[in-house]
């Protein structure tokens, strides 16, 4: 091979590089099975229909389960203080999909991490019917202080405006007194509202287990707390449902979906879409989160938050730990998906009550790896 051989040959090669470099700027970087951003590749629907909504209830779902309290609200003061510290470390990506147990602390978390979707796993069917409550009564109110009004069955004051501070709101409302009839009137609006509007197919003991909890808070309004009807023992110091709603998140901000119209307004949207959807299933059942998992993947979405309440404490507790971690094992996640969990003080920790977080991918390998042997090895992963 000659010398201007060479050099045509090293021109044609500096060419082809040049091109291909022109081509992987053009294209972006490759992608990987763990996404960087859920909302880019996840096709999940912008809406469920009606019959879709209700058929993932009935489909995805278990058998109802005991816990020993109506748990009506959350009892876990400080729970938004984990926001900050997720938001500056983790950086939860949004248009995931949220997992959670319980009632309404859920829609906080909603507001915070931005999911496209969220599910809500709770071994009590009454959970779920307290969620679609929630579903109705956000559905159709045209604003937070309407919601409020129909949530505690007291008439909407004249003097709260729309836009009116969560703490001015609730001591308003303190101050305002229950009405039977609104109560009577909400409740069938609240069905009609969920048979007829949406066709969801409700038994008569779904329909007495909406009005159970609906008579929590018509009972007990703003100071609801959450050993009012059915709770076991006795437990000091819980917060009220306007205590719960009126704190923030230590530094700058209120996370509540009820903190102003705009958070109210986002979790509406999400309710009007079907997208907040409550089942009934155990945490280590055998069908609940695989479902999730399942439809996940058919969707190419990925897990953002699982927030696990103190859960996981009871299933250390009653043995079958490695079959929630297992079932965990079969949800899609990438490096960002978290567990967000409540860990009591009482259980010698040495540290007071308090929400933490860890990843969900470091933990489903520690258990992979025989690292996890008890909730204590849980505790200490969680930051």
């Amino acid at each position: 091979m000659n010398r201007i051989e060479r050099r045509a040959i090293l021109a044609t090669c500096t060419t082809l590089l040049a091109c291909g470099v022109l081509l992987y700027l053009a294209a972006g970087p490759p992608s990987s099975s763990s996404s960087s951003s859920p909302a880019a590749a996840a096709n999940l629907p912008a809406r469920l229909s009606d019959n879709e909504f209700w058929r993932m209830i009935s489909d995805f779902s278990e058998a109802g389960g005991y816990f020993r309290s109506d748990n009506f609200l959350s009892n876990e003061a400080g729970y938004q203080y984990v926001i900050p510290v997720l938001k500056r470390t983790v950086q939860i990506l949004p248009g995931g999909v949220y997992l959670g147990v319980g009632p309404e602390q859920n829609f906080t978390y909603l507001i915070a991490f931005e999911p496209k979707m969220a599910f809500i796993v709770d071994i009590r069917r009454g959970n779920m019917l307290e969620h679609l409550l929630y579903k109705a009564l956000m559905e159709v109110s045209r604003d937070r202080v309407e919601f409020l009004s129909r949530l505690f069955s007291r008439p909407r004051p004249a003097v709260l405006a729309a836009d009116a501070a969560p703490e001015t709101v609730f001591r308003v409302y303190e101050s305002v007194q229950p009405s039977k009839a609104q109560f009577e009137s909400n409740l069938k609006l609240v069905l009609n509202h969920l048979k007829k509007t949406h066709g969801f197919k409700l038994s008569s003991e779904d329909e007495a287990g909406i009005r159970y909890a609906y008579n929590a808070f018509f009972e007990s309004g703003p100071g609801l707390t959450y050993t009012f009807l059915g709770g076991y023992g006795v437990f000091g110091g819980m917060p009220t449902y306007a205590e719960l709603m009126t704190e923030t998140d230590g530094r700058s901000r209120n996370w509540s979906f009820l903190a102003t119209e705009d958070q109210f307004r986002m979790v509406q949207r999400l309710q009007k879409n079907n997208l907040i959807v409550p089942l009934v299933g155990d945490f280590a059942g055998d069908k609940a989160i695989r479902s999730v998992g399942r439809y996940l993947k058919e969707h190419n979405a990925v897990v953002s938050a699982f927030y696990t309440s103190n859960v996981e404490q009871y299933l250390f507790q009653d043995g079958v730990w490695r079959r929630f971690y297992a079932n965990v094992a079969t949800l899609p996640i990438d490096s960002s998906s978290t567990f967000i969990r409540y860990v009591l003080n009482g259980y010698g920790f040495g540290r007071r009550s308090r929400t933490l977080w860890c990843s969900i991918d470091g933990l489903v390998k520690a258990n992979n790896a025989g690292r996890i042997l008890g909730y204590y090895d849980v505790v200490e992963m969680s930051r």
